[in-house]
């Protein structure tokens, strides 16, 4: 069974960004991402060039709740590069790892538009074992919510608490969140309590869909945080 938890900032399947991304930039940085794209498609090599280039370019203001313009313009590159499977896995680790961290941003955030299957998941992996708070939210997007497995995905999720990273932020939580998951929050929550510290209220859905993994102390605890909680959004 899945707790139902909303995750209004991870869209569970993004959009390809072209349409909006267009409609934002002026005639110039148009010309330049449109051209840039011929380019890649026509010789793939040419996104070493041109992916931290986009930058620049385009610019980076925030585009909608998942892509900024610099993200939305490298995952229109990424996507048009003409390589399949191992190939286009090679060059999409390759423009990661010599990339910084907005351009890491965007190669994680462009996987789930790439037909990659597994192949990415080593980059997931790798980023997950990092501590920018900024790629571990961008690694957990649709592609780790389809691909990752549930043993790597609950690890996954328990880092974030601990990373203070809000967990509407991480996709697939509404399906994926099980009752080991509660139980590992719960632990986390008596250890939280135990150290006189407040619990994290956005754990507090994944942990109540689960009641037999709460025990009296915690849900005593829970009962005043949701109170809390409720006082605040009211």
């Amino acid at each position: 069974m899945a707790a139902m938890i909303a995750s209004p900032t991870a869209p569970a399947d993004p959009l390809h960004p072209y349409p909006a991304l267009i409609a934002a930039l002026d005639d110039t940085a148009r010309t330049w991402l449109d051209e840039s794209a011929a380019e890649v498609a026509a010789e793939p090599v040419a996104v070493r060039r041109l992916f931290p280039a986009a930058r620049r370019r385009c610019g980076h203001a925030r585009l909608d709740a998942y892509w900024t313009v610099d993200e939305a313009a490298r995952a229109v590159l990424l996507t048009a590069l003409p390589l399949r499977g191992p190939s286009l896995a090679d060059e999409v680790v390759r423009l990661h790892r010599h990339g910084d961290p907005a351009e890491q941003r965007a190669v994680l955030r462009t996987l789930p538009l790439l037909d990659l299957g597994d192949l990415a998941l080593p980059l997931v992996r790798e980023t997950l074992r990092g501590n920018d708070t900024t790629l571990i939210e961008a690694a957990l997007g649709p592609y780790a919510a389809a691909h990752l497995p549930d043993a790597e995905y609950r690890q996954a999720v328990l880092k974030c608490v601990f990373c203070e990273i809000p967990l509407d932020r991480v996709t697939g939580l509404d399906t994926r969140a099980d009752h080991e998951l509660a139980r590992m929050l719960a632990d986390f929550a008596h250890e939280r309590i135990a150290a006189g510290r407040d619990v994290p209220h956005d754990i507090l859905p994944v942990v109540r869909a689960f009641p037999d993994v709460i025990g009296p102390e915690l849900q005593h605890a829970l009962t005043d945080r949701l109170t809390d909680v409720l006082k605040e959004e009211g």
